[in-house]
Order: structure tokens, then C-alpha cells, then sequence
């Protein structure tokens, strides 16, 4: 991309066009120029469920935010949730990374993680967390 002098909206393309509006303000549009582009560095296409890119993206943001709880960087589950919805916009719905966890159960997360773990050390669980999930322990109550 940088080869080719596409930064982004600084010159009004990159991934995306960007084009003004009907208001006159900036908007991306697919590019199919972008797709020729990256042709000859994508090492094969996969399709992937919408379950599959929820754990993709969920799993290393939760088990950050485990490994922040247990380096003591948050002091209590709470503080974590509250500092990712009010710090990211993390869903407040959701009630937040350990939350969620919770939710799901330690053991079902662990194992969703496991299937993942081929991906790097962002989606190991740690070993208290493993802990968590066979004893069946909660994050809140």
C-alpha cells in the first residue's frame, strides 16, 4: 500500500477511496483497486464464520484483560470491565471482557481458546485461568 502512495485519508486513499458526502463530509467506499492490489502477498483466501471472527477478535482482548487482573495492573475484576467500556466502547451490554468470560463459563472460554491457540500466544489462556475452568470459579460471584 505505502508503495503504491496509498496512506489512507491523508491522500484520500488507501484500503478505501474516501469521498465526501452529500453533507461534504469524508466517507470510505470499497476500492476494488485495493483487492489487485494485495493480490500477489495474500497467501490463499478462508472463509470464516461469524462465530470464528467474534472469537478471533474476543479471545486476545479477554485474555489481556485476564492477564492485566492477574499482573495486579487492575485491582479488581470490576475495575477491568468498567475500564473497557468506558476506555473502548466495549459493549456495556456485554458487561465487559471478564464479564463475558463469566458468562460463557472459564471452561467453555478455555476451550474456545485452545482451538484457537494455533494462532499465537495472544490466545493462550493462563494457567489460573485453567484453574478457573476446572474448578468452575467466576470472575464476579
Amino acid at each position: 500500500m505505502f508503495e503504491n502512495d496509498r496512506y489512507g485519508q491523508k491522500n484520500e486513499k488507501g484500503f478505501y477511496k474516501y469521498e465526501l458526502d452529500r453533507k461534504g463530509k469524508q466517507k470510505k467506499v470499497v476500492d476494488e483497486e485495493t483487492y489487485k492490489l494485495i493480490e500477489p502477498v495474500v497467501q490463499g483466501k478462508s472463509d470464516f464464520s461469524d462465530e470464528d471472527i467474534i472469537a478471533r477478535m474476543m479471545l486476545p482482548l479477554c485474555l489481556e484483560t485476564v492477564r492485566c487482573l492477574e499482573d495486579g495492573i487492575v485491582a479488581d475484576p470490576a475495575d477491568a470491565d468498567m475500564g473497557l467500556i468506558f476506555g473502548i466502547g466495549f459493549p456495556p451490554f456485554r458487561g465487559g471482557a471478564l464479564r463475558y468470560i463469566d458468562d460463557m463459563g472459564a471452561d467453555k472460554f478455555v476451550e474456545l481458546a485452545d482451538k484457537f491457540a494455533d494462532l499465537g500466544p495472544l490466545y493462550h489462556p493462563t494457567e489460573k485461568l485453567r484453574e478457573m475452568a476446572k474448578t468452575g470459579e467466576k470472575f464476579f460471584g
